[in-house]
């Protein structure tokens, strides 16, 4: 699997409910289990986030490109999810 690169805020109530969710469909469904998510903080890692094009988080990319932005439901975790097959 490709590696996802999670942009977040440590205290976002949205960066936290994309978490879970992301728990939520590995347990669901084992083939995401081996997903390596890099979980980047974009206070303390801000000249790394600065290179990104994004305004909001969670921000999600994979191979670079970005794949959601925002607020999230559990279907667009799984699109990531499924997107880095």
């Amino acid at each position: 699997m490709k590696e996802i690169w999670m942009f977040h805020l440590p205290n976002c109530p949205y960066c936290l409910e994309a978490k879970r969710y992301v728990e939520e469909v590995r347990r669901e469904d084992p083939a995401y289990a081996a997903a390596q998510i890099r979980m980047i903080d974009e206070a303390a890692e801000g000249e790394l986030a600065s290179q990104y094009d994004y305004y909001y988080v969670p921000s999600f990319y994979v191979d670079g490109k970005k794949m959601h932005e925002g607020a999230a439901t559990k279907d667009q975790i799984r699109a990531v999810l499924k997107a880095a097959k």
